[in-house]
């Protein structure tokens, strides 16, 4: 069979192939499908065939093939929880947390994501598409082949909206497949003090609704079909359940609204304190919950029997200057379906490094690097809804795949602050 482009020799091949659900347990965590003098060929952005290299070069022909001899080659990392869309930065913030501030502190006085919102709504929706676009340069670099954006930074109708065009365009015109998820409720605007139910509200009888259908509605086919979200017919919503941003009780009114008008759901809760939203999360069939430093361990065994995927985020602990993380090891250990994340923002984890991610989740929440790599990749597109295309090495899933400078996989997650990809292409395409 003639195709399009055939990898061969790699030292270490990587499928990360899962059984159609993401990997949990630790004996599942552990297989990264490894094989040996591995080989990939590639037919129209997708993944014709994998196996040893005598096997693909038996079945297949192409007039290019790429000798990857001493390298390890792997499925693109899935970013599955960025913020990378934004106005401006909080670098003070950065010396106020050294000087011994702590995030709730930064955002009882006006700092933190209210900081963020002021320079986001100022900024037009070029200007935030050119921010944000290196951003994701940056991602790109270190190996992310897919990425989930949230809005949340702009706390009205007008401005997540702007948000939301924002993360379409760039999906345009970037080589990342993005993921939106709609944000607004990150936080409560200076204009809703003293009556958070209306702002709570709005977001269910104005923003969702309007969110929903410049998604589903103002797009047409030919448009639509450029992004795979919407192929996919897949849109999040989020909400911030913690102390000093929304309540168990608002967060619920939030999430139902929206899954009501078809979103699928993300929650960030217990990453400062335990409000029971990991349980209602759960319970409305929840994509994903992230963070999870405080969760309990009732709730580790409610996420570890459902289909919930259990997002980590050990950036935002590292950039804090914390020796506590969210027990990623206990997950793993409990069955739980367990993703890793960089948290990409301008505030709590300002990192594009998802293999940093990765070299902290090993270090002080003691995956071994095998886990590390499922959760960055497999486990993660079940993040984001799209485990059945990306995340891994099999035949039929798009051709996202990258190659290190290193015959041992392990390199990913054994150095830190280098970074070890020589090559990443993007649905069978070379994109760095």
């Amino acid at each position: 069979m003639k195709v399009d482009l055939i990898i061969i020799n790699a030292f270490e091949l990587l499928t990360c192939a899962s059984t159609g659900k993401a990997k949990k347990g630790p004996t599942a965590m552990q297989d990264v499908g490894l094989i040996r003098n591995g080989a990939v060929a590639v037919s129209a952005g997708k993944i014709a065939g994998v196996g040893q290299t005598a096997e693909i070069l038996r079945d297949f022909e192409s007039e290019n093939v790429l000798d990857a001899a001493g390298k390890s080659v792997l499925p693109g990392l899935v970013e599955c929880h960025t913020h990378v869309v934004f106005g401006g930065q909080r670098i003070n913030e950065f010396e106020l947390r050294i000087k011994g501030a702590t995030y709730l502190e930064i955002m009882e006085a006006g700092g933190g994501i209210i900081s963020t919102m002021h320079q986001t709504r100022d900024a037009g929706l070029e200007q935030l598409a050119v921010q944000s676009q290196k951003r994701l340069d940056q991602l790109l670099e270190h190996g992310v082949t897919t990425c989930e954006v949230k809005t949340g930074y702009g706390l009205s109708t007008e401005s997540e909206l702007k948000m939301l065009r924002t993360i379409f365009l760039l999906d345009e015109n970037h080589p990342l497949d993005l993921i939106p998820t709609f944000l607004p409720a990150h936080a409560f605007p200076p204009e809703f003090r003293n009556r958070e139910e209306d702002y709570v509200d709005l977001i269910c009888e104005e923003m969702l609704p309007a969110a929903s259908r410049l998604f589903f509605e103002e797009m047409g086919e030919e448009e639509a079909e450029r992004h795979l979200a919407r192929r996919a017919g897949i849109i999040f919503a989020d909400v911030f359940c913690e102390k000093n941003a929304f309540t168990l009780e608002q967060s619920k009114k939030v999430l139902r609204a929206a899954k009501d008008l078809g979103f699928r759901l993300k929650a960030h809760t217990d990453e400062f304190t335990n409000l029971g939203c990991a349980r209602l999360a759960i319970e409305l069939g929840a994509v994903s919950i992230d963070h999870l430093d405080a969760i309990s361990t009732e709730e580790i065994e409610l996420l570890a029997r459902s289909e919930t995927v259990g997002v980590v985020t050990p950036t935002v602990n590292f950039n804090f200057g914390s020796t506590e993380f969210a027990d990623a090891r206990r997950f793993i250990d409990a069955g739980c379906a367990v993703a890793l994340s960089t948290d990409f923002n301008p505030g709590s984890a300002p990192c594009p490094s998802l293999p940093n991610a990765m070299a902290i989740a090993c270090r002080y929440q003691k995956l071994l690097p095998s886990e590390a790599i499922n959760a960055a990749t497999i486990n993660a597109a079940f993040a984001v809804g799209l485990g059945n295309r990306v995340g891994s090495i099999e035949t039929g899933k798009q051709a996202d795949l990258i190659i290190l400078d290193s015959p041992d996989h392990r390199v990913l997650a054994y150095e830190f602050g280098g970074n070890p990809i020589e090559k990443v292409f993007k649905n069978g395409r070379i994109v760095l």
